[in-house]
């Protein structure tokens, strides 16, 4: 993926996603001492203008440490969508849900779910500005499936649940893990069809070989 900063226009919204789509790194803002922070947030966003859907986006973070990713997620978030003051979580997918996180300016509540909420999903709530849904892709998934990812989470054509997009994501892994190891066995044989007739060598008995 490119990394690249946030690109938004317009005021905010008391609906889902006025971001425009990306599939990016979203870096946070400058510190205080004019640097950024030394991990970028990998973040997608549903367009501008996009009728509300299940997800507004997804998240990629670097570990399952809410405490420590949280900050860098409101950090980004809260110059768009209004001061986040509230998220909740499955607690299956985070070993450790803190009830408060500290974050740049103001604290965040945190609270779990564990038969209401989609596991990979996490619900974010602004004050009097509203409600948003974010795919939580793990920490450990792949480059290539986790790209995939925050694309289809951002895209408001499709109306997948977090685990729904994980399921589709895992299936598309799996295929492309497959044709993959086809296509080796294919190489290792030489390119012969399996079964198939193996090419007769010359000087094999029908003609006598020049001298």
């Amino acid at each position: 993926m490119s990394s690249t900063v946030i690109d938004y226009a317009g005021p905010a919204r008391p609906a889902r996603g006025w971001v425009r789509v990306m599939t990016a790194t979203v870096f946070p803002p400058m510190t205080s001492e004019g640097r950024r922070p030394a991990s970028a947030v990998r973040l997608s966003l549903a367009p501008a203008g996009s009728a509300p859907a299940l997800l507004d986006g997804a998240w990629w973070p670097r570990s399952r440490d809410l405490a420590a990713e949280l900050p860098a997620l409101a950090s980004v978030l809260d110059p768009l969508w209004g001061r986040i003051t509230r998220v909740t979580v499955h607690p299956g997918e985070w070993p450790v849900v803190p009830r408060k996180v500290p974050v740049t300016g103001h604290v965040v509540k945190v609270g779990w779910f564990r038969f209401e909420q989609d596991p990979h999903e996490l619900l974010l709530l602004s004050y009097h500005l509203g409600r948003w849904n974010l795919l939580v892709i793990p920490p450990e998934t792949s480059p290539a499936a986790a790209a995939w990812l925050l694309a289809a989470a951002g895209d408001p054509r499709r109306t997948a649940t977090a685990s729904r997009l994980m399921a589709d994501a895992a299936h598309l892994t799996a295929t492309a893990e497959a044709d993959g190891a086809g296509e080796a066995a294919w190489e290792s044989e030489g390119g012969q069809e399996t079964g198939g007739p193996a090419v007769p060598p010359r000087g094999d008995g029908n003609r006598p070989e020049r001298v």
